[in-house]
């Protein structure tokens, strides 16, 4: 961070900026990993029912990707829920990180083209726009590890 090519506009928070940069990589991949884990409860096991969602286990979700056009929907269910409810955490808590994060990125990436099929830009019109940032979060992982302050790094010293 501490970049000399790149001068601060208050080079005073420069020791800050170090010093907070580890902890902020950590609560963004926490955060990018643990927000799929709510889906995932929802699609596989019938969790938070209100939220206006059209499928609410394995086989519910299944028909819902068939009738989408992602087939074999009997494939697919089980993938998307191991994908949210496994790589999730295991992204959240920077363990087999860029391991984790793929799966992760290749999900977001066809719900992106979903969600642009579906709702054009806007969150509120069921767009591509929240999709989108999570997606490119989760990318950014999947290209720079789990950071410092990860189990990659507690247990091999280093990213993975």
């Amino acid at each position: 961070m501490g970049d000399p090519l790149t001068p601060l506009i208050f080079p005073q928070l420069g020791n800050l900026y170090e010093t907070l940069f580890p902890w902020a990589e950590a609560a963004l991949r926490a955060v990018v990993g643990l927000a799929l884990v709510p889906h995932g409860l929802r699609n596989t096991f019938g969790m938070f029912p209100a939220t206006g969602v059209r499928a609410h286990n394995l086989t519910e979700l299944a028909k819902q990707l068939d009738g989408d056009g992602y087939r074999p929907g009997k494939f697919w269910a089980p993938a998307i829920s191991v994908t949210q409810l496994v790589f999730g955490p295991m992204l959240a808590l920077g363990l087999l990180t860029r391991f984790a994060a793929v799966p992760i990125v290749i999900f977001l990436v066809v719900s992106n083209y979903e969600r642009w099929r579906v709702g054009g830009y806007f969150w509120n019109k069921t767009g591509l726009e929240y999709t989108l940032m999570w997606a490119i979060a989760a990318f950014y992982f999947l290209v720079h590890g789990g950071g410092a302050i990860s189990v990659d790094h507690l247990l091999i010293g280093r990213e993975f």
